[in-house]
């Protein structure tokens, strides 16, 4: 599941502010990073499943591996685990609507707390 209307893809946001604060809303980036890319995860563990609240973004400047990078934040997304297979995305997974609403708060708070930050 997309969430269409955060205005979180139009932040360019240096890599060091994001690392600072997004683990204060629960959103950890840990291994999911390469060179060019990040992503930040929030688990959500509830009696219908396992869940993923990610944003995501890639570098438009800089190098993330040297901590030197300022990244394009791209449309935050929700998605359903299912082992041993991994994360689902689609239109046809079920998302509780209590846990679409708490992604919906905690994507408000970062864009709020992302604000003064953005290079865009």
């Amino acid at each position: 599941m997309r969430f269409e209307n955060t205005g979180l893809e139009k932040f360019r946001v240096d890599l060091n502010k994001l690392d600072e604060i997004l683990p204060k809303h629960g959103l950890i980036r840990a291994g999911q990073w390469d060179y060019e890319r990040v992503t930040y995860d929030r688990k959500f563990d509830i009696k219908e499943g396992i869940y993923y609240l990610r944003v995501q973004g890639y570098a438009t400047e800089g190098d993330v591996g040297a901590h030197d990078a300022y990244i394009q934040l791209m449309k935050p997304i929700l998605g359903k685990y299912y082992y041993p297979h991994g994360v689902e995305y689609g239109d046809d997974e079920y998302f509780p609507e209590r846990l679409v609403e708490k992604c919906n708060q905690i994507l408000e708070e970062v864009k709020k707390d992302l604000e003064p930050f953005n290079e865009a």
